[in-house]
């Protein structure tokens, strides 16, 4: 990108030594920027193209880091970041790893939290704020919401503790009419209402909260939102600015290749053709590679459920956002009709609402990614599984990933594995997801013998290239039986001496350690971490394997292998019957876009690692 304003920028100072009418130059500059930014590395691009203006013009106004601005989710704060000291992340693709996708105080004095999830800026900044006029301190606090995230629960207990708790707090509604895909919600009716009347229509849900409320129908005219946080700054009690922004604004129409299969952009009202195209993007040079696992395996279970929808009128599938990455197309939508629900970015309701509807006789399935699940922890708990209910939780990006430290899902094995009364399967091959899938949705399941919910790991990175393989499919499904329970393990290679149990995602690294050994190991599907299959573990022990190794990717602690230990090391049995465990795993521990194949070498997955660790403890030279 040619030399220009963006490139002077070290910080918000810069900003405001900027001549008036040079705000608009920089907004282009900074969108141009993003564009390209866009196409060579991906990411949240159109929620922080709709929130250039608006960002210039709260560093305009306001002095970070003594004001504290917080982006909610966090996704929107590219442009954030450029007016922060690091625009060279975005223009220098030499230095596109030196920021990650959300904000981050260890990178910079002006980023508040770490936030990758949503809802969560109007509690920060409710406790930003109490501690500042505790302290008797200044300063202002902005907590920037919007691009679906108003939607969260959290964000109205935000809203209903703010007004109450007085004080300085500026709360900027990013309104672009979108979430990840649409707004679903009773109150997005009353915003279009508002929206339509410049900001005089009533109900007003901000009044009814008890919060004063200011409208700025240009949300992309930098100008006017310089003057609409100039009139706010060091206001003395909550208020609301409202700003109408366009998701995604710069997007050529033809930009059709972001988030789902498909996208018209094209479009005399450029509200009209919004979608998920808008929100992620994938870089070019990924343009045309297979499905990622989330989207392989969502398209195969959509298709699976999407046959019994005639016949099954209670059979639901609900998206608590996040439809297109877990292969929820455009096309299942539409064709799910009334099956299928997009409850919005709202995790706990989307699991209470699944209990409800399974109380009552349906069939809900409930699919998102497994950190966005950790949001609905006391519901799994307490609506799911104390109440018994049969909810289906497909839970996608489990276990070890590249993700930023938001988004891992090392934690799920612990977090699932741990809630009594909750089913828990790790599939290995298609061919047995789409059979646990039917088996748990199964309405004649809830009056067998595993009744209660039931959460399916979709199947990772190392899945899908294994499924690819001939080889391994046939063994996978010539050794499955039809209608198995799927709470015993299951024997994929019979040998001797040593059992290596690979769960879920790590079947195949278990089988290419026993080809690497020099003798005939056992090879163990578990198929389940919620409990162990004690009469599978007493067989292998009467069969005089002396060494069971569990490998997991999950974090260890409070994991499943950790239970396999923790069992042999309770039996009573005479020293030399006694088999010794080797558990693999992660450690726990926070990581942030650290390749999938650098995380199995730091944890020991790894063919030779595995390999090695067993010739030493069985005593065998190399």
């Amino acid at each position: 990108m040619r030399d220009g304003l963006l490139r002077t920028i070290t910080g918000p100072d810069d900003v405001k030594a900027l001549e008036p009418g040079q705000l608009t130059d920089l907004c282009a500059e900074i969108r141009a920027t993003l564009l390209e930014y866009g196409h060579r590395h991906g990411g949240h691009i159109g929620s922080n193209l709709g929130l250039v203006e608006a960002t210039v013009a709260l560093h305009r106004v306001f002095s970070s880091p003594r004001d504290r601005i917080v982006f909610d989710v966090s996704h929107q704060s590219y442009v954030h970041k450029m007016l922060t000291g690091r625009a060279a992340a975005y223009f220098d693709p030499a230095h596109a790893g030196e920021t990650t996708g959300f904000t981050n105080p260890e990178e910079s004095e002006h980023d508040q939290f770490v936030l990758g999830h949503t809802g969560t800026s109007v509690s920060l900044a409710c406790g930003l704020a109490k501690a500042r006029d505790a302290a008797g301190g200044s300063g202002n606090v902005i907590a920037v919401i919007g691009d679906g995230s108003l939607s969260s629960g959290v964000a109205f207990e935000g809203l209903n503790n703010a007004a109450e708790q007085g004080g300085n707090l500026i709360i900027v509604f990013n309104d672009n009419e979108m979430s990840i895909a649409e707004d679903f919600g009773g109150m997005y009716g009353p915003l279009a209402r508002l929206r339509a009347s410049g900001g005089t229509a009533q109900p007003n849900i901000f009044n009814a909260f008890g919060l004063d409320y200011r409208y700025v129908e240009q949300g992309n005219d930098v100008d006017a939102l310089v003057r609409a946080f100039a009139e706010v700054k060091d206001i003395d009690h909550p208020v609301v600015v409202h700003i109408h922004t366009l998701k995604g604004l710069g997007l050529p129409a033809d930009e059709d290749r972001h988030e789902v299969d498909h996208c018209d952009l094209s479009g005399s009202d450029p509200h009209a053709g919004r979608c998920e195209a808008s929100h992620w993007q994938t870089p070019d040079a990924a343009l045309g590679r297979p499905d990622d696992p989330r989207k392989h395996y969502g398209k195969l279970a959509m298709a699976a459920l999407e046959r019994r929808f005639a016949t099954e009128p209670g059979l639901t599938v609900i998206s608590p956002a996040t439809p297109g990455s877990n292969g929820i197309t455009r096309a299942f939508r539409e064709h799910a009709g009334a099956h299928y629900v997009d409850t919005g970015i709202t995790e706990s309701h989307a699991a209470a609402f699944a209990a409800g509807i399974a109380r009552a006789g349906g069939t809900p399935v409930v699919a998102t990614t497994a950190s966005f699940f950790q949001r609905a922890y006391d519901q799994f708990f307490q609506e799911m599984a104390l109440n018994r209910q049969p909810v289906t939780l497909l839970s996608f990006l489990s276990g070890l990933s590249g993700s930023d430290n938001t988004h891992s899902g090392a934690y799920d094995i612990a977090m699932f594995g741990n809630i009594p009364g909750l089913i828990c399967l790790a599939p290995t091959n298609g061919h047995d997801f789409l059979a646990m899938l039917d088996w748990a949705t199964d309405p004649a399941r809830r009056m067998g013998s595993h009744p209660g919910p039931v959460v399916i790991r979709v199947p990772g990175e190392t899945v899908l290239d294994a499924d690819s393989d001939d080889a391994y499919k046939a063994l996978c499904e010539s050794t499955a039986t039809s209608g198995s329970d799927w709470l015993r393990w299951h024997t994929v290679r019979a040998g001797a001496r040593v059992a290596i149990l690979g769960l879920g995602n790590t079947l195949p690294l278990a089988l290419r350690v026993a080809d690497a050994l020099p003798f005939d190991a056992t090879v163990i599907d578990p198929r389940q971490f919620g409990s162990l299959d004690e009469h599978a573990l007493h067989t292998l022990i009467d069969q005089r394997h002396r060494l069971l190794v569990t490998l997991e990717d999950g974090q260890l602690d409070g994991g499943w292998g950790a239970k396999v230990a923790a069992y042999c090391g309770n039996l009573r049995l005479p020293a030399d019957a006694l088999p010794r465990v080797l558990t693999f795993g992660a450690t726990k521990e926070f990581t942030d876009r650290v390749p999938l194949a650098e995380l199995n070498r730091r944890y020991g997955l790894t063919v030779d690692a595995v390999r090695k660790a067993i010739l030493q403890a069985l005593g065998i030279s190399d």
